[in-house]
């Protein structure tokens, strides 16, 4: 794994306002890199704002093992998460235990809530810029000690809970359901060559309509399917159109894995510094989404257990997904939309649906059947999802309450957080060192967040104006 035995690539990295960024393509050389990257411009099949990075085959990020010359594909017109010549499984099996720490707290780790947990796209960028100058073995010890950072963090949360005033968590729950909004945009196909196309939309259009009608028709704990038919009716649908690749289910064998400590953890302190300080960004997105689950699943405030308890196992979670060689793990934003539809807050229910990420980490079959759902239903899902995050966080303002020093904070933070993470201002901050780049060019939540906490500090008490007697 040594730069001996490390060959070059090109790879062009998209940054993403919803997904944050990501690899879009992989080339042998600069030259080709450009002519991939105008090549994705000009179609407009991905957003317009792409960086071109040079990073060793040993170190793409997600690859599991070194990767000769000859091995490197150039991909174009195709979305590649982790660059690897054999597929792994292991996310979605750390996510599932992360799920049930959630649940069913170990100590103090772990929140007590219906949280569901994922890998998160927040940490690409750094982990991809650490992984270029140091190699991958560094970014398993820089999230190592990054997990165990935010973990403690989490333990220590009654003395600093204080800083999150109910402003500030309305602040960024409104950011987050904002930031999602284009993630339904899926619904014109995700990232396929055919985005757009009637078909598409027909297909996503099915699937709303499929989950509104059942939402507005179903009786009883029957409408807390709404989503689970729609799912069905677009899968099977999506078959009849020829949309799914069934032959990719057994593609990856029936049994696999995880692997120990797959690379010998190194530590750097540019590496360490730079993840500890993207892990405080998730933890912000982490205290927005327990807030909102619980506003919005359970009607209730938040506790100060529960939020350390969310923090805790966001980040100890971390660390053990590093020691099997896979990306820090987070709360999905994406589940408080669900619950907020669904009002599924039962803990055996999400602990089914945590066997089944285990499951699908530990049998190939599943993970790819799950994988092979196509974007146009995924989006049909979601999209009005996303939209009662959003309304959640205006509801815990409207809670917190609409005075001139509250409207100030929500308004300035939002203001700033969605218009400078916007695709075409994204070059605001290209004064701003890489590593500032990197956290908060394209994350609306991180902006909103840092913005509305030195807002709600520096601000005076009392904002509103007094009536004039006459």
């Amino acid at each position: 794994m040594g730069e001996k035995t490390a060959g070059k690539v090109w790879c062009i990295q998209i940054n993403s306002s919803h997904d944050g960024p990501f690899l879009a393509a992989v080339a042998t050389s600069k030259e080709k890199a450009v002519e991939m990257q105008k090549t994705l411009f000009q179609k407009q099949k991905m957003p317009t704002q792409s960086t071109i990075l040079q990073c060793r085959t040993d170190t793409v990020y997600g690859a599991n093992r070194t990767l000769q010359p000859s091995e490197v594909r150039e991909q174009d017109e195709q979305k590649v998460w982790c660059y690897t010549v054999e597929p792994e499984y292991t996310e979605p099996f750390i996510a599932g235990i992360a799920t049930l720490i959630q649940l069913y707290p170990v100590w103090k780790v772990g929140s007590g809530l219906p949280i569901v947990m994922g890998v998160s796209f927040t940490f690409v960028t750094v982990l991809c810029t650490v992984a270029s100058n140091y190699g991958y073995p560094s970014v398993v010890g820089a999230v190592l000690v990054g997990g165990l950072f935010e973990g403690t963090l989490g333990l220590l949360a009654k003395y600093w809970r204080k800083l999150i005033a109910p402003v500030v968590a309305a602040s960024v729950v409104i950011a987050i359901g904002m930031s999602l909004f284009s993630v339904g945009a899926r619904f014109g196909g995700g990232y396929a060559e055919d985005f757009g196309s009637a078909q598409n939309l027909l297909l996503g259009t099915i699937t709303l309509v499929v989950c509104l009608g059942w939402n507005c028709f179903a009786k009883g704990y029957l409408k807390q399917l709404s989503v689970l038919v729609g799912l069905l009716v677009g899968y099977v649908v999506a078959i009849l159109m020829g949309k799914v690749d069934l032959s990719v289910i057994f593609a990856g064998g029936f049994v696999s894995l995880p692997k120990l400590i797959p690379y010998k953890p190194e530590f750097h302190a540019g590496a360490i510094l730079s993840v500890c300080i993207i892990f405080l960004v998730s933890a912000a997105e982490t205290i927005g989404d327990t807030t909102a689950m619980v506003a919005t699943g359970l009607n209730r405030e938040i506790e100060s257990k529960e939020i350390s308890g969310s923090l805790a196992c966001d980040g100890y979670a971390s660390s053990l997904s590093s020691l099997v060689g896979c990306p820090p793990v987070t709360s999905f934003s994406q589940n408080v939309g669900l619950l907020a539809m669904t009002k599924v807050v039962n803990k055996f229910t999400i602990m089914t649906g945590a066997g089944c990420m285990i499951l699908a980490g530990l049998l190939p079959p599943v993970g790819n059947f799950f994988a092979s759902l196509p974007e146009s239903v995924l989006g049909g899902c979601t999209i009005m999802m996303f939209g009662t995050i959003m309304t959640s966080g205006m509801q815990m303002l409207a809670k917190a309450g609409f005075n001139q020093r509250n409207v100030t904070i929500a308004a300035l933070s939002l203001a700033v957080g969605v218009g400078f993470t916007a695709a075409s201002e994204i070059d605001l901050w290209h004064i701003f060192p890489e590593i500032v780049q990197s956290v908060f060019s394209a994350n609306v939540v991180a902006v909103a967040f840092v913005v509305s906490i030195i807002l709600n500090l520096v601000l005076p008490k009392n904002m509103d104006v007094d009536k004039i007697s006459e």
